[in-house]
Parts: structure tokens; C-alpha cells; sequence
């Protein structure tokens, strides 16, 4: 583990920015409250569109020292771009391990950000450049060359996260990341990732926290909104079907 609890200081808490997105958000407001603890190596944040998981999960790469729109760590001037509001309030309680991954050099950190809107331009800007993949994944399907990047960037006990990882995935594709997470919380690593993936929450050892218009919460596999509703579909499409066609 590297970090214990994402917060945001008391100081800096003022009405205005109480008052004003993104701490509006239930989720964000739940964290400017009491914080988010993190007790695994692995947590998925899972919710809907809009519950505030990328929010989150965004401000937490810059926290650490990542850039929001995805990349490695010890990118350079990552830290002299302006940050997300929630960005700028952040900030972090580590463990020992932690705090040397983050005061290292600049060179010697490993983490990385994959955010699925941006990943594919970022991809093919980087692809073939020291310190990245060797691919070229211009020539690979959208999901090889997530994991390609995965398999490359996500490999060493560090600090990474990602945002909605699946969405270039197939069912077979997302059992790969399975893997390749469940190697990765086991290594030292620690991971944080916003899905909307049943395949992925399933991680075995991973935390989940829901995220919604109650804020977040701890929950089981088993007991996700998102887990029901698939199990609902799955066995019986034509109880959603008949609310969204004309059949």
C-alpha cells in the first residue's frame, strides 16, 4: 500500500468553495467531509454516469503527481499545468512506502493514468518513445492496444489508476485485466480504478465502493446496483427491453 486516505484540509474548505462544483457532487462532498480511506491494494470505484467516480478518480492522478488527461509518472512539466478544481484541493495520507515513491526522483516513480477518453490520442503520440511501449499500436485494435499499454506501463510495484479500462475491452480482454491486476495488487502495487465493469469490480481482494446520490459507501460484489441490473438483463432482456424499444 502507498496511500491511506485521500482528503481535502479544513483550511482550505472556505463557503465559496463549499458552495461551488465540483464539491457540489455527493460523492466529493462525502470526501471533503471525512475523507476516503483506501484499505487494499486494489479499490474499484463503481457507479453510474455522473456519480462523480472520474471526478475522483482524475483529482486523485494530480494529487499524486499525475497528469489528468493520462500518461506515466515523472512525465516533465506535469506539475506546471493548471489542475482540476478538486485537483488543486487534494491531498494525500501515505504510508512510508508512499512517501518515498513520491518524494523519488523524478525518473525512478512509477505509476500511470489511464483514461479511456484521451487514451487512444495519447497512444499514438508516445508510441515507440523511450520509456513507453516498443509497439506500434496504430496497428492494433483499440483493445490490444490498451493492453499493450497496460502490459507495458502497469508491470512494477507502483501507484496507478484508470478510468473506465474496459471501455475498449472484450469479455476475454477484461479476464486479462483481471489477471494482470490481480498480479499487480499482489506485487506492492496499489491501483485505483473507475469501472462500470462487473467483470473487473470482481477482482479477487479488491474494495469496492459504490459512488451515487448517497455519496460512497463500502459494498460487496454481490450487492452492487451494477451486478443486479446485469443478472436482471442477462436472464430476462425483455423486462428492460419493452421500457426502451417498441417491441
Amino acid at each position: 500500500m502507498l496511500a491511506r486516505r485521500a482528503y481535502i484540509p479544513d483550511e482550505l474548505l472556505s463557503p465559496d468553495v463549499s458552495d461551488s462544483w465540483p464539491l457540489t457532487v455527493p460523492c466529493v462532498a462525502q470526501l471533503a467531509a471525512e475523507g476516503m480511506e483506501f484499505q487494499r491494494p486494489i479499490t474499484f470505484l463503481v457507479g453510474e454516469n455522473g456519480s462523480g467516480k472520474s471526478t475522483l478518480v482524475e483529482a486523485f492522478a494530480e494529487a499524486w503527481g499525475l497528469d489528468a488527461r493520462g500518461g506515466r509518472a515523472g512525465r516533465k512539466y506535469v506539475n506546471d499545468r493548471p489542475k482540476t478544481p478538486l485537483g488543486e484541493l487534494l491531498r494525500w495520507d501515505t504510508t512510508t512506502a508512499g512517501a518515498r515513491h513520491r518524494s523519488g526522483t523524478r525518473t525512478k516513480r512509477r505509476g500511470y493514468f489511464l483514461r479511456a477518453e484521451t487514451a487512444f490520442g495519447f497512444m499514438q503520440a508516445v508510441s515507440g518513445m523511450r520509456g513507453y511501449w516498443e509497439e506500434d499500436t496504430s496497428e492494433m485494435s483499440h483493445g490490444e492496444g490498451f493492453l499493450t499499454v497496460l502490459s507495458s506501463m502497469v508491470r512494477e510495484p507502483g501507484f496507478y489508476l484508470m478510468d473506465e479500462p474496459e471501455a475498449a475491452l472484450s469479455f476475454t480482454s477484461c479476464l486479462r485485466l483481471v489477471n494482470l491486476l490481480y498480479d499487480l495488487g499482489r506485487s506492492g502495487a496499489q491501483v485505483i480504478c473507475a469501472t462500470h465493469s462487473p467483470i473487473l469490480a470482481a477482482t479477487p481482494g479488491a474494495d469496492i465502493v459504490e459512488v451515487g446520490d448517497h455519496g460512497f459507501r463500502r459494498t460487496a460484489w454481490e450487492d452492487l446496483a451494477l451486478v443486479d441490473h446485469w443478472r436482471r438483463y442477462m436472464n430476462h432482456p425483455d423486462a428492460y427491453l419493452r421500457y426502451t424499444t417498441d417491441q
